[in-house]
């Protein structure tokens, strides 16, 4: 059919119509998908495909083999969503009327109901009501069970079809009426339509038709029909909610606890809470009550909806405290799923459930680690936060045992076979920089991935610790660290004995230039990669060869001209001297690639504009980061030098008491001077200091995904404006203590123009004369002692 539609139907077709009648069931099954796909690809036009294999779909419809009519039942489906409406009623419809009949068989009734369900949405509600649902209801009244449990479970596309009037008039007293019927499969299939057709009816006939029968089944669930607890549990937070605006207080709390009492049902026995119970739970009754649970794990964010967030620590939290400590793994399971939407809804209050974060995240099973993950970045910040966007100062060292639980849970993860939950885990590690602090990342998770990329045997391990370690080392604030991290992954992997060391540090070297900005990346590793053009394993050099175009981006010129020329050095070495095929292969390739590529120069281009300025943004950021540091070095400096200045104040009054009384004078009047100055540089330097915190905690924010975008607003950054001339970049900030150190000596007389660097260095040398008038005022005071004597 794909290649020559017209000769298939004319040589091939009469053949698949001769043989189909006496063909076996495979034969059947594949005639079915075939015929599906023709529709699917549209390979004819629908007119075609009506006239050619309708009539070869409905004749089979009736197959003896159960699997093989509904193999051909689907393709009728498909096929009625295509077909033009006259064509369905002259073809379809109209048949229907006789194949519907209770002389029919059940096979033959059965197929009936589901097609009227799919002809509920091509017909005028008016064709629906005179030609459809006389048939709808001789179906809902068949002597035959699985024909009513069938046609009740079409209704609700058929209420979609005739519209709310129809639907209130005409099926819901069917529905009711198969709520009371004698199957249970019968009445499970009307509670489930009824909760599903929920919002199509007013609240008359919820509060007097369906709010008695769910009270009903409520009641018989527990006592007379089991069948129907699994399906009411999974249901009850939709129930709950679509009837919440006709409950009085007593019914709202009636529900409330039936709920409860479906979060421990099959608890009581093992906890010796029930004496009564005599008889030992069957297997089948342990798996239907462990569903149950499974369920109302499931329903906990729309019950939290149904009795409000707030009064979660009230109502909900010792159910919610018991499923996430539930015996079976699928209730735990569901509970680390939906934890996240449980810490969303409670919003500020989310640190009441800190300790079922614990728990989850040292839980015995992978699974439950597995599915807690999935949102674990989103769940640490809102701890952090206390569920307030854009707070500032993390909340997360009120809750210690949490980043034990964290190490614990990426060590299980590691010593398990479960590689890809170990791979997933180290990804949403590198949330961390945003929720805890830098020093507790370096001494408790920093390590550990370097660890892991030189002693793990999974490859996508090794790479997401890689990316994790580069993303800890990007929002590390000591430089001492951050120096000492470099020189462990340049000593250990890039110069490493291990050749698949070596290559680890060339996937290092994509993410730092992946997360760094340019002016890092050459200061710190662009020569040790080069290095790598050496190395006697052909692997790393092929590697080495691929990533030589984006090592190439990260040069400027004219400032980085001679890196430029020490990588066209390399690339030469390389065409001269590679003696493996393959890599000499590659180079050729690599060469013409770097030849076509432009390289950037210091001065924005329109061409690269998005790129210089994210990386002038990242650029500015590492800078601030060093200039953070220096501000809180200076200002642990300056409070030791103001409590060493007090202490020796306090000797030389007590050393000078005896001595005349103008130098007794002089001497407290230069230290409050002294003291002054030094109360004075102390507060210049704090505010620096809370404005460049400010930054670092709205700067560190973004999302893991987003890692490397810019803010957006100038209050934020303490920036308003970019601008580049010849080849250095000048920043207009909006706050003085931003603003570059001033290489120019020259600046204006104002004081409160001058910049921070400007201050720092008056400070610096107020406190140096400040020190030098101590020494002059002591030598004075012996000179004095001297002549007294």
């Amino acid at each position: 059919m794909r290649q020559n539609p017209a000769e298939t139907l004319r040589r091939v077709l009469p053949k698949v119509r001769e043989v189909l009648p006496v063909a076996g069931v495979e034969m059947q099954l594949t005639a079915a998908v075939s015929l599906l796909t023709i529709l699917q690809e549209e390979s004819i036009s629908i007119h075609t495909y009506s006239h050619s294999f309708l009539h070869i779909i409905l004749q089979n419809l009736q197959h003896r083999d159960a699997g093989v009519s509904n193999a051909w039942l689907e393709t009728l489906l498909a096929a009625i969503e295509a077909l033009p409406k006259e064509t369905i009623r002259h073809e379809i419809l109209n048949p229907l009327v006789s194949k519907a009949q209770l002389s029919q068989t059940l096979q033959s009734r059965l197929v009936s109901c589901k097609i009227l369900g799919k002809l509920a949405n091509k017909f005028e509600a008016h064709i629906i009501k005179r030609e459809i649902l006389p048939l709808v209801k001789s179906l809902c009244q068949d002597v035959e069970y699985e024909v009513r449990s069938c046609m009740c479970r079409q209704l609700e596309l058929i209420a979609q079809g005739i519209g709310t009037e129809l639907t209130k008039n005409v099926v819901l007293p069917e529905l009711v009426e198969l709520a009371r019927d004698e199957g249970s499969s019968v009445r499970l299939a009307a509670f489930e339509t009824l909760v599903n057709l929920l919002e199509m009816f007013d609240a008359d006939d919820r509060s007097q038709t369906i709010l008695p029968l769910v009270k009903s089944f409520c009641e018989k669930s527990f006592k007379a029909d089991e069948s129907i607890l699994v399906s009411l549990s999974f249901h009850l937070g939709k129930l709950c909610n679509g009837l919440y605006g006709i409950f009085t207080p007593e019914q709202h709390l009636r529900f409330l606890e039936f709920y409860k009492k479906l979060c421990t049902l099959g608890l009581e026995q093992e906890n010796g809470h029930n004496d009564n119970q005599v008889q030992l739970q069957t297997l089948e009754q342990e798996k239907k009550y462990i569903s149950v649970r499974k369920n109302c794990a499931y329903n906990l964010p729309a019950m939290m909806v149904f009795v409000d967030p707030k009064n979660f620590n009230l109502d909900l939290y010792s159910t919610f405290f018991c499923l996430c400590h539930d015996p079976e793994v699928p209730v735990r399971h569901t509970m680390a799923i939906g934890f996240y939407e449980v810490a969303k809804l409670l919003n500020t209050d989310v640190y009441v459930i800190h300790k079922e974060l614990v728990a989850l995240l040292q839980d015995e099973s992978l699974e439950v680690l597995d599915a807690l993950i999935g949102y674990l970045p989103e769940i640490l910040e809102l701890l952090s936060t206390g569920g307030e966007s854009g707070g500032a100062e993390s909340k997360l060292l009120n809750f210690p045992e949490l980043i034990p639980a964290l190490t614990r849970a990426e060590q299980r993860a590691a010593t398990s076979l479960k590689w890809r939950t170990h791979e997933k885990l180290l990804q949403k590690y590198a949330c961390l920089p945003h929720v805890i602090s830098s020093d507790q990342i370096y001494y408790r998770f920093l390590h550990r991935m370097l660890s892991i990329i030189m002693t793990n045997n999974v490859l996508p391990v090794q790479k997401a610790a890689a990316r994790t370690l580069c993303v800890y080392l990007r929002y590390n604030r000591k430089q001492e660290q951050r120096h000492e991290v470099i020189q462990k992954l340049i000593g250990q992997l890039g110069q490493g004995k291990s050749y698949w060391n070596r290559l680890r540090f060339l996937d290092t070297c994509e993410f730092i230039i992946e997360l760094f900005s340019k002016s890092f990346f050459c200061e710190y590793f662009f020569l040790p990669v080069l290095e790598l053009t050496h190395d006697p394993v052909a692997n790393v050099r092929m590697k080495l060869c691929y990533l030589l175009p984006k090592v190439k981006l990260t040069l400027k010129v004219p400032t980085d001209k001679h890196l430029l020329q020490q990588l066209e050095l390399c690339v030469r070495k390389l065409l001269c001297e590679e003696k493996d095929k393959d890599v000499l292969s590659i180079v050729k390739k690599m060469v013409l690639e770097l030849d076509r590529m432009e390289t950037s120069l210091d001065a924005f281009q329109k061409r690269f504009y998005e790129n210089d300025l994210l990386d002038q943004q990242k650029e500015r950021e590492e800078h601030l980061l060093l200039e953070m540091e220096q501000l809180e070095k200076e200002k642990q400096q300056n409070e030791g030098r103001s409590t060493s200045m007090s202490d020796k104040i306090y000797e030389k009054k007590r050393r000078d008491s005896k001595a005349s009384t103008t130098l007794a004078k002089n001497i407290p009047i230069s230290v409050s001077g002294n003291a002054s100055g030094a109360s004075t540089s102390k507060e210049v330097k704090k505010s620096k200091l809370v404005r460049s915190q400010s930054f670092s905690s709205q700067a560190l924010h973004s999302k893991y995904g987003n890692i490397d975008k810019c803010p957006s607003k100038s209050s934020s950054t303490g920036y308003t404006s970019v601008s580049t001339v010849g080849k250095t970049s000048v920043f207009t900030f909006a706050d003085d203590s931003f603003r570059p150190h001033s290489s120019n000596p020259s600046g204006t007389a104002s004081a409160s123009t001058l910049p921070s660097s400007s201050r720092n260095a008056s400070n610096s040398v107020d406190q140096k004369n400040n020190g030098s008038k101590e020494s002059h005022s002591r030598k004075v005071s012996l000179k004095n002692r001297k002549s007294n004597s």
